[in-house]
């Protein structure tokens, strides 16, 4: 097991738009063990998701994960999932055969990079396309938080953080605050969210 230090908001890394992996070096040991070091770390961090950029490298691969996770309490199940070059095209409800559904949900981000947490408009539904770590290739539809999950680690590949989309600064807390002040009120709105979506 190898747990990598998860790098900071303010090191000039996670502000690097992340390189494509090279199909072809997808199997190789180097991307192979990189990919076994974000996992490490994703579990020993309990994050739901982290990229490669935030271990320092700077190469357009992820991992995302959500069973029982104690940071997250409120998120859907999401299996370990392998993202290499992963694109992202947003749909509209209509597209989804939810025509009454809502386009986009507030959600109250956190980030293992960020040590505050803040009010995020993501979008509810979009089209995910990316190598998985065997290089095959996937084309699938996310809804909801997972859809957020993936967002929020697509931006990291871009040198995006959280922080940078929240539109309401006075919604940035401290983790300790946020169990204190905003975590019940939160999990009461999205957990309606995620039993009207389903994800």
């Amino acid at each position: 097991m190898t747990v990598r230090d998860i790098l900071q908001i303010g090191h000039p890394t996670l502000r690097q738009r992340a390189a494509p992996v090279v199909v072809d070096a997808i199997t190789s040991s180097e991307i192979q063990n990189l990919i076994t070091d974000l996992i490490d770390t994703m579990h020993s961090a309990n994050g739901a998701g982290i990229a490669a950029n935030q271990i320092g490298i700077p190469l357009r691969v992820a991992v995302m994960e959500v069973a029982d996770n104690p940071r997250y309490p409120y998120k859907p199940t999401l299996p370990l999932t392998v993202v290499i070059n992963p694109e992202i095209t947003f749909l509209t409800p209509a597209q989804v055969d939810d025509p009454d559904g809502p386009e986009t949900v507030v959600i109250n981000e956190g980030c293992l990079s960020v040590p505050l947490r803040g009010d995020v408009t993501r979008q509810v539904n979009i089209a995910v396309h990316y190598d998985d770590a065997e290089g095959n290739l996937h084309e699938e539809i996310k809804r909801g938080l997972t859809a957020g999950t993936w967002q929020h680690e697509c931006d990291h590949l871009d040198g995006v953080l959280f922080v940078d989309r929240v539109n309401d600064p006075t919604t940035l807390t401290t983790w300790d605050e946020f169990q204190i002040n905003g975590r019940d009120a939160f999990i009461e709105r999205i957990t309606a969210f995620v039993e009207r979506i389903g994800s």
